[in-house]
């Protein structure tokens, strides 16, 4: 396969490196290091109930939040746009709480259903994490105040949006808390009441229950999703599918009633010390065998009688029809709204979702002007008190840059490890093993591991034994939910610490896959979507799978790992079992994201031109390319990456001693040095390519590391060709070596495609 493409990348990344730092500089709430001076209202959880003072200064911090989210809408709308203004206000009361009780040392929280983001920022600015005038004003018009909940001083690290996610990286979170500080860790989980019966969430769910983490969910039940009210959409009870994990449903009757609420908290905090996860579910009013509740009621419970009366007299609607209470109540405190989700959810005229809703065409100052929004003497005493006090000092720190060191292995720790020589294929997860067993030896305490049920076949079971049993987590073939697990326990400290996830690489391509699509809304406090601190070990990539067929190759993983280059330090496709050794070593040294790919089956252990000397040693440093063959007067160059790395080098021998010189460079993973590229298109008339996995199809064009060298040596007169799995529609079931000669990928094919 021969390519020709235009590459525009460099240009198009040059400009765009000047709009980033244009739009950081213009930023405000982001940094590297920012201490906040905020309002100085905490609550104990291991304390006594909640005081009639502490009360007071709940209610009056809500009013305050309130209206800024409100403020911030009628903003939004002067653009023409709306936001979830119905979920944020929701948010609000419960959120204060949490804010209240988190430390961000032992105690954090996360909040499932980001889109009630205008809720979370609202309420951070209110204590004086933000600027007010900028959340009103830069509410999903900035970068650090965007449209879903994202890391901003005072807030969760944790950056959500999509759905359900948040209940498996929270539970990481959580159990990478306790690894760390032991008692007092804690995390709540704000969710609604759509994400949980995502299967993440589910898994998640389980997840927490099985490993005993110290996590509280805080179930917003207000009885609306986005196309229609829950009832309608997904009419099932979280309580009893929840509980069947074995998280603990702790029932109260409204996440409104601030007393009832904050004791909640105590004991679910209690059971979480306890290793018992708790949801704490409102229950609301007037549900199915409970006392009945009526419109009227409705009104007379938040002291909005009159107005009440007047809706449902709008909607003719007897005040006297009965009706559920939700127990988190949607656009709390925006009367007209909040009356219109009630009705909605109880299916009576006038009633309408404000899922997705906002201030266009609202009179914005008769909203602010309504009564639940009304300060009260007493509230504007205790804020102006807070305000005398000393201010609570908090420090928010930017997660460690990629390539800060991390799990260092110095020569003296790897001088006693013996790595297989030449005498024998064997497979590359000897290599990897044997460097995972090095890093728990020295940093038992410092490392993470989370396991599919196949740690034998991934080769991680050796160093799981050397880690204490709290530091290792098995989620069976729950793959989308270990990833994310793993996603949280990166979150969980800001020393040196590796957390890896392992599986086949096959599910990683599939079901795991949204581990790191997470990564893409994971933005450091810097402004950088840079990725996080996991390491996601692939095993059994390629066909080297045996005869596992269609759906246990993994074939896509190296377009996959491309893709996410941005949010990763390195990607590694070692060759070899040394070569895998060396892509542990390097990967568990510094901190950022890491994919690590290995091969199953028996390969060669490379050696150099002498066939004798292998080509990597355990203390060498790890590097991108490594030379393999080089000879006299070559203008062929082959580029191969992993498995089929020695049939480049056979192939070289052959086309060498029939007079035509070819040498071979090993990719052992990327990024790779710009000059390296350079250099190979004055060095070279054609380069060759050979990988297991996609290159694409005539239809669908280049793809994997084909399509990569193509684009770097754009716009050269240099020629290409290209092997890989072309056409994955059809092929047999055999050994990777019969697979390989399917596809043209043998010794003799590539020697005699050299000859041309």
């Amino acid at each position: 396969m021969h390519t020709t493409t235009v590459d525009s990348l460099s240009t198009l990344t040059n400009e765009q490196n000047g709009r980033n730092a244009a739009l950081l500089a213009r930023t405000p709430h982001l940094g590297q290091r920012i201490e906040s001076s905020v309002l100085p209202f905490t609550l104990d959880l291991s304390g006594g109930d909640l005081t009639a003072e502490q009360e007071v200064t709940l209610s009056a911090l809500e009013k305050q939040s309130a209206r800024t989210a409100i403020e911030s809408l009628a903003s939004l709308a002067k653009v023409n746009d709306i936001d979830h203004l119905g979920g944020g206000l929701e948010l609000i009361p419960a959120l204060l709480m949490t804010l209240a009780v988190t430390d961000y040392e032992r105690s954090h929280f996360t909040i499932e259903h980001g889109h009630t983001s205008i809720g979370y920022f609202s309420t951070l600015a209110t204590l004086g994490f933000l600027d007010r005038a900028r959340v009103i004003d830069g509410f999903r018009r900035s970068l650090d105040i965007p449209g879903h909940v994202s890391w901003v001083p005072g807030g969760t690290e944790l950056s959500s949006g999509r759905l359900g996610v948040m209940v498996p990286v929270g539970t990481g979170m959580a159990l990478g808390l306790r690894g760390n500080h032991g008692a007092g860790s804690h995390v709540i989980c704000h969710c609604g009441d759509a994400g949980w019966i995502s299967g993440q969430a589910l898994d998640g769910f389980n997840g927490a229950a099985v490993h005993r983490a110290p996590i509280t969910f805080v179930m917003h039940r207000n009885g609306i999703q986005l196309s229609g009210s829950t009832r309608h959409i997904m009419n099932q009870d979280p309580r009893s599918i929840i509980s069947s994990f074995g998280i603990r449903i702790l029932e109260i009757r409204s996440l409104l009633e601030r007393r009832a609420l904050f004791a909640a908290y105590r004991e679910a905090f209690t059971s979480a010390q306890n290793g018992r996860p708790t949801l704490i579910y409102p229950t609301g009013w007037g549900f199915q065998g409970d006392s009945p509740c009526t419109i009227e009621d409705f009104g007379r419970k938040y002291d909005v009688v009159e107005e009440t009366r007047a809706f449902a007299a709008e909607n003719k609607v007897p005040a006297d029809t009965r009706i559920w209470i939700p127990g988190s109540l949607m656009s709390f405190r925006d009367v007209r709204a909040m009356l219109q989700c009630v009705f909605y959810v109880n299916d009576l005229p006038g009633g309408e979702a404000h899922h997705d809703g906002g201030m266009k065409g609202r009179d914005a100052q008769a909203v602010l002007s309504n009564r639940m929004l009304a300060t009260t003497t007493d509230e504007t005493a205790r804020i102006e008190a807070l305000r005398k006090q000393p201010a609570r000092k908090v420090v928010t720190t930017a997660r460690p840059a990629k390539g800060t060191p991390n799990l260092t292995l110095t020569d003296a720790d790897i001088k006693d490890v013996a790595l297989p020589g030449p005498e024998k294929p064997v497979s590359p997860r000897a290599g990897s093993e044997a460097a995972y067993v090095a890093v728990a030896k020295k940093y038992s305490k410092q490392l993470f591991v989370v396991s599919a049920d196949l740690n034998p076949s991934t080769r991680l079971e050796k160093a799981v034994k050397l880690i204490p049993a709290e530091h290792h987590f098995e989620m069976s073939i729950e793959e989308q939910a270990a990833t994310l697990l793993a996603d949280g326990l990166a979150f969980s400290s800001r020393k040196p610490q590796v957390n890896v996830f392992s599986t086949f690489g096959a599910f990683l391509e599939g079901i795991a896959r949204e581990g790191f699509e997470m990564w893409k809304y994971q933005r450091n406090l810097t402004g950088l979507n840079e990725g996080i601190n996991v390491l996601m070990h692939f095993a059994h990539v390629g066909a080297c799978t045996g005869r596992d067929h269609f759906s246990g190759w993994s074939l896509d993983w190296i377009n996959l790992a491309l893709g996410y280059l941005p949010y990763l330090r390195r990607f590694y496709a070692p060759s070899d079992a040394r070569a895998a050794f060396l892509a542990v070593k390097d990967a568990t040294s510094a901190y950022g994201g890491h994919i690590v790919a290995i091969p199953r089956d028996n390969l060669p252990v490379l050696t150099r031109g002498d066939g004798k000397t292998p080509l990597w040693n355990a203390t060498d440093a790890w590097t991108a390319v490594t030379p393999f063959r080089q000879r006299d007067n070559a203008r062929t160059a082959i580029l191969t990456i992993g498995a089929p790395s020695y049939l480049a080098g056979e192939a070289s021998e052959k086309a060498s001693t029939r007079g035509v010189p070819v040498d071979v460079y090993v990719v052992n993973g990327f990024p790779i040095d710009e000059p390296f590229i350079a250099d190979l298109t004055r060095k070279y008339k054609r380069i060759v390519t050979l990988e297991d996995g996609l290159i694409g199809t005539v239809e669908a064009g280049l793809r994997g590391f084909a399509a990569y060298v193509a684009g770097k040596v754009a716009g050269t007169t240099t020629e290409l060709e290209h092997f890989g799995i072309v056409d994955p529609q059809i092929a047999p079931s055999d050994t990777f070596q019969e697979v390989w000669a399917h596809y043209g990928m043998t010794t003799e094919g590539i020697a005699e495609r050299l000859m041309r």
